[in-house]
């Protein structure tokens, strides 16, 4: 009460000497004020004295505030209390204002000499505490009525939460871990980031309002309109609108006395603020309140890492799960219909990519035509430009303005890579596939990127694999075919494809250095593939751009760029050696071979029919393999090219020998040896040999197939040929074994299992586990038997489901 009362004098004596016409005695005091406030802010400021610096400031002007007086008395008590110097300066101060007349001769407690002659006269040290009434005649009683005080004003300004709010347990999960794990000291702020549309706002107020409880002193809630059609909302705008919410009437005009006030304001509150739509890490930095006990919540499209630096944590939104995107379209406006017609439903999340806006507006032309059925918007989802152009608000393409507003603001660079990124036929991207694309290098390439994944356009699987959203992906298209020319477009395109030659071609060169590589063209001499250090990182590569690959292929097949497609399915060949890719395989060599053709390339042409043909026999289609591999040897007969005949019959064999037809096999295996090594081809030759020994396995005549396949394993050992090395010693083993040395047959096959591993086919790694399996089960271990079955099983599941479910059922068996 003392303090207040301290307080209140204080601010009366200032209001008075500012009011007062501008007379000897209240120039003096003032003067005295301000070499005190000298004195006071010369030294190095704290906390409260920022405080004290902004009502100073408000308080210079002419006519100052009584409101910014009434802070300045209330800044300068507070730093009284903690200074006993000052506070006996203060009270020395107004002790000479109560005694000294202003310039009408009047003390400052003493009657005007107008009320009659009549004075009330307060001298020495005392001081009038209360309400006082100054009159020169009081006739009955005097009565003070004193309104109750008003309680302090605590904003609550968060939005309503969404009625049709949906799951997002797990984000909901991960903020709460993140407000348990803060600890006081500053504020905490959490930045979550997101898509346009993907329920950034709707996620952050439904989880702090779950938390109001711990911000007794408010929740302030600001829109910056980061993307809106008139730009970012200035700072010191949201500061007034939070200033005023808190009670200030005068808010300063200086916005760094804005942020000074703000930050004083909140030094000892408990607030919550969100911060909506986010542009920058710089618009909202000035935002924060002082105190640890406070939190803030901002949701932008961009990642805002520059808020890292202020020990923001981050957290980035997905879009729905499917089941949860069904649920949100019942509950906007589809209601009954989408559980009569869940599939029509299911497609229609898929089409909006479960993006809750996308879902939102789609439920709401539902509700618009109760009378139409579901399965009719999902159709109409698929025509045209689809979601972007099909989802309307009042005739206002949200989805589409929303990607517009993000793709404005893009630096030069990043929305021309944006717009390649688009005209692609692929979903998946890595920093090599663009640099090659837009002409960049690496360094700027992965400048662009990081500007397209700030802005949450493209998102980050990693490692090195980026991929944009499905709506973001058609919009991307969208701008690519509309701002780029027909040029730019083609241009764009053969650099992927002969990206994709180029570094498929040095995957094949270090897989199979043995296979003859046929002559490959460019058009552009300045495509640099990706550099291998090995086999193995050569065959991961093949192995995570299967798609791309393909993708490529059909674009040179439907662009009539022959050339290029054929010889992109024959650098493949690593990835059907290794990974054997069945549906991969055959289509990609059908369009191959239809390339080959229309050209009149012959030597093009036998190259896709054999390989083809190992496609074939590798899909389980042996009658069909044995068709293109008499194809194959009728076209090197009239071409008098042995080597390719010598191919088509090694082919012939095997497409023979997968019918079981094992004479015919070993004959077409024969022939194909002779002309081996007629032309001095010594790795075709141990091929043969291999098959003539897997041949000889089957039939029982295990002398033959020991002695074929260990001269097909030297042979190939000599040639560098470690996977077909393997390939023979996982027969040789299982030969061993059939003879009756088991031991010995399974110390072969393990070591063929580790060199499988090593060379990266789980395919053979599964077969040769069969095959311990099987010796197992024919010793009567059944607990080993079903150990290496086991094993066999979990491989083919990913690679060959139908072997898998073959083996499953011995395993029942055993």
């Amino acid at each position: 009460m003392a303090e207040m009362r301290h307080a209140e004098a204080l601010t009366e004596a200032l209001v008075a000497i500012r009011r007062s016409s501008p007379d000897p005695a209240s120039q003096t005091a003032w003067q005295e004020i301000d070499q005190l406030m000298r004195s006071l802010l010369g030294r190095p400021l704290s906390g409260p004295d920022v405080e004290l610096a902004t009502a100073w400031a408000g308080a210079q002007t002419e006519q100052p505030d009584p409101v910014i007086l009434r802070e300045l008395a209330l800044a300068l008590d507070r730093r009284a209390a903690r200074d006993p110097a000052l506070r006996s300066n203060l009270r020395q101060w107004l002790e000479r204002r109560a005694l000294e007349p202003d310039s009408a001769g009047v003390r400052p407690a003493t009657a005007h000499p107008d009320a009659g002659g009549h004075a009330n006269c307060i001298g020495g040290s005392a001081q009038i505490v209360g309400t006082v009434v100054q009159a020169r005649s009081v006739h009955g009683g005097i009565h003070y009525h004193s309104a109750a005080p008003l309680p302090p004003r605590v904003p609550r300004q968060l939005p309503p939460g969404s009625a049709h709010f949906v799951d997002r347990r797990e984000d909901l999960r991960a903020l709460d871990e993140l407000r348990q794990a803060h600890q006081d000291g500053s504020p905490q702020v959490i930045a979550i980031s997101g898509l346009a549309g993907i329920g950034k706002t709707a996620l952050a107020v439904h989880w702090l309002r779950s938390h109001v409880h711990d911000f007794p002193d408010g929740q302030l809630f600001a829109s910056l309109g980061g993307f809106g059609p008139t730009g970012p909302v200035e700072t010191g705008e949201v500061l007034d609108q939070f200033l005023r919410a808190l009670g200030i009437v005068s808010v300063p005009v200086e916005l760094t006395e804005r942020i000074a006030l703000w930050r004083s304001m909140t030094a000892e509150l408990r607030l919550a603020v969100m911060l909506d739509d986010a542009y920058s890490a710089a618009q909202v930095r000035p935002l924060f309140p002082s105190s640890g006990a406070s939190l803030v919540v901002v949701t932008a499209r961009r990642q805002l890492t520059g808020l890292v630096v202020d020990g923001a944590e981050l957290h980035q939104l997905a879009a729905l799960a499917p089941t949860a995107a069904v649920e949100l379209l019942r509950r906007s406006g589809g209601g009954t219909r989408v559980a009569r017609e869940p599939d029509a439903a299911a497609d229609i999340a898929a089409r909006c990519a479960y993006l809750p806006l996308a879902l939102c507006l789609a439920a709401a032309r539902l509700a618009a035509r109760p009378r139409e059925p579901v399965n009719r918007v999902a159709a109409a989802l698929h025509q045209g430009q689809g979601p972007l152009e099909m989802l309307q608000l009042e005739g206002h393409a949200v989805i589409r303005s929303a990607l517009n507003e993000t793709y404005q603001v893009l630096p030069t660079a990043a929305a021309r890579t944006y717009r390649y990124l688009g005209l692609l036929p692929i979903e998946r991207y890595d920093h090599h596939l663009v640099a090659a694309v837009c002409a960049t290098s690496m360094d700027d390439t992965d400048r662009e990127l990081g500007t397209l994944i700030e802005a949450h356009l493209l998102e980050d699987l990693g490692p090195d694999t980026l991929r944009f959203h499905d709506l973001v992906r058609a919009h991307a298209r969208h701008l690519g075919e509309i701002h780029e020319s027909d040029a730019t477009h083609e241009e764009v395109l053969r650099r992927f494809v002969e990206w994709c030659l180029a570094t498929a071609t040095a995957t094949e060169e270090l897989i199979s250095p043995s296979h003859r590589t046929l002559p490959r063209s460019y058009t552009n001499a300045s495509i640099q593939p990706v550099h291998f250090e090995t086999d193995a990182a050569a065959l991961a590569w093949l192995d995570t751009h299967r798609a791309t690959l393909l993708a490529a292929m059909r674009h040179c097949a439907a662009a009539g760029w022959d050339e290029t497609c054929w010889q992109l399915v024959d650098s493949a060949w690593g990835l059907f050696l290794r990974l054997r890719p069945a549906e991969m395989w055959v289509e990609s060599h059908t369009l191959g071979l239809a390339a080959a053709r229309r050209l009149g390339d012959r030597e093009a042409e036998g190259r896709m029919l054999t390989s083809g043909g190992n496609g074939l026999r590798n899909a389980d289609r042996p009658e069909e393999a044995a068709d293109w591999y008499a194809q194959a040897l009728r076209l090197a007969e009239e071409d008098g090219d042995l080597r390719q005949q010598a191919q088509a019959l090694n082919g012939l064999g095997n497409a023979h020998r997968a019918g079981g037809r094992l004479d015919q096999a070993t004959q077409f295996f024969t022939r194909a040896l002779e002309k081996r090594e007629e032309i001095g081809y010594h790795r075709g030759a141990a091929l043969s040999r291999l098959c003539l020994g897997e041949a000889a396995l089957a039939r029982g005549d295990h002398d033959q197939a020991r002695e074929f396949l260990t001269r097909a394993r030297t042979q190939l050992l000599a040639e560098g040929d470690g996977y077909d090395a393997a390939r023979a010693l996982a027969y040789l083993g299982r030969t061993r074994a059939a003879g009756g040395d088991s031991d010995g047959g399974d110390r072969q096959l393990r070591q063929a299992c580790v060199e499988f591993q090593e060379a990266g086919s789980d395919l053979w790694e599964a077969r040769t586990s069969e095959m311990l399996g099987q010796n197992a089960y024919e010793r009567g271990s059944l607990e080993h038997a079903r150990m290496w079955y086991e094993r066999a099983i979990e491989l083919y599941r990913a690679l060959r489901p139908a072997e898998a479910d073959r083996l499953s059922g011995r395993l029942r068996h055993l």
